[in-house]
């Protein structure tokens, strides 16, 4: 952390000294969190007005003033997973919110160019950046713990179960909706033997992707999901569907539906939001995923019905927590090399979204969910495959 973001707190006004603040104080003490505590999660606040813009602007204040050093927790995880696990970010809706949420459900955000913004954004920092930070695969989305030790292990557990939910065989064709760095075509082409096409709007990914997965029979084509041509026998969407929009689940569904054969098998893997009628984090929208609109349980199935059959629904969330923390312990590490690059305001940003999503599936406020959906239902019934 830079020096000039290592401001002590007793150069600050005490919290006591108004009536706002001792409400907050209270406020926060149902979570067990104390202002200017000693525990390391408690807050400590670095600069006066921490509490007024959170007040004013919500979760998008409190976050704008964390990257600006005004305050600090160093277990920012458990700091967000016990103010959400009391569900305390309730207390903050400013008024700007209501805009907020009336602009992202009333318009479409996530078409034409708004298609390419996360991209640049987000996707395209860097290869070397993510590498230092992922798996060896470069797996950008959760991975599954049920019998893993480390993050290497969970991922190609999670590309392994995604593979088996499919009943993938040799020769089939699949097609990746949001493919990432390949890391699934990659193993399923190495381990099931199939072919495989994927889309992303990221072309650092489509590069990597490309040159690191030459030798096998696998596509790499730089386009929205909307332009996909041709019939596969199984699709997979791991980790994109956050990006489509609540507009547009409806025409996800319809691509997918008409890119699979008649026995084809649909899996799709997603974050997940507790309620229907809310957003995303305006924070985490304006700084990490431009233009992201996390789907609740209702909004897919919702999307989905008249076209697919629910044969299985997946929840393990809580492997995003360990997850989360996992590339936060490889970000940390590796932080050295790329301070001078990136600077200390995107340390903190960086470590903020890490950190406080981490805390959000720790309370359970968001899921991951894995469908597999089929059209018409599998005969018969649907079963996993073995390992």
């Amino acid at each position: 952390m830079s020096e000039n973001h290592s401001v002590q707190a007793s150069s600050v006004p005490d919290a006591s000294d108004s009536v706002l603040h001792r409400a907050i104080s209270d406020l926060l003490a149902t979570a067990n969190i104390q202002i200017n505590g000693k525990r390391p999660w408690d807050i400590q606040l670095n600069a006066p007005g921490v509490i007024e813009r959170a007040i004013s602007k919500g979760n998008l204040g409190f976050g704008e003033a964390y990257v600006d050093g005004d305050w600090d927790a160093d277990r920012l995880d458990e700091f967000f997973y016990r103010l959400l696990s009391c569900q305390l970010d309730q207390h903050f809706k400013p008024r700007k919110q209501l805009l907020y949420y009336l602009s992202a459900t009333l318009r479409n955000l996530q078409q034409g160019k708004r298609v390419w913004k996360v991209a640049q954004v987000h996707y395209d920092l860097g290869n070397e950046f993510y590498q230092t930070m992922l798996d060896p695969r470069m797996t950008y989305s959760c991975g599954y713990w049920k019998n893993a030790d480390n993050l290497a292990a969970a991922q190609e557990a999670k590309l392994d179960l995604v593979c088996r939910k499919l009943g993938l065989q040799p020769g089939m064709r699949v097609l990746d909706i949001g493919c990432g760095w390949g890391s699934f075509m990659g193993y399923a082409a190495e381990h099931y033997g199939v072919e495989c096409v994927g889309f992303t709007v990221s072309q650092a990914q489509a590069d990597w992707a490309r040159v690191h997965y030459a030798g096998l029979p696998i596509e790499v084509r730089l386009q929205d999901y909307r332009e996909v041509e041709g019939k596969f026998d199984r699709v997979a969407s791991i980790g994109m569907f956050e990006h489509v929009g609540r507009k547009n689940h409806l025409e996800f569904m319809r691509v997918a539906y008409d890119a699979l054969t008649k026995d084809g098998l649909l899996l799709l893997h997603a974050i997940g939001k507790n309620k229907t009628r809310t957003v995303t984090d305006p924070w985490i929208e304006k700084y990490i995923f431009p233009n992201g609109d996390l789907p609740s349980i209702r909004q897919i199935a919702d999307a989905s019905e008249g076209l697919f059959v629910v044969e299985d629904l997946e929840n393990f969330g809580a492997d995003y927590d360990k997850t989360l923390m996992a590339w936060h312990a490889n970000f940390e590490v590796a932080w050295p090399s790329f301070r001078d690059s990136l600077g200390d305001r995107f340390y903190r940003m960086w470590r903020y979204y890490l950190l406080s999503c981490a805390g959000a599936f720790r309370a359970r406020d968001l899921q991951l969910w894995q469908w597999v959906l089929s059209k018409g239902g599998v005969r018969g019934g649907y079963l996993l495959r073995p390992r």
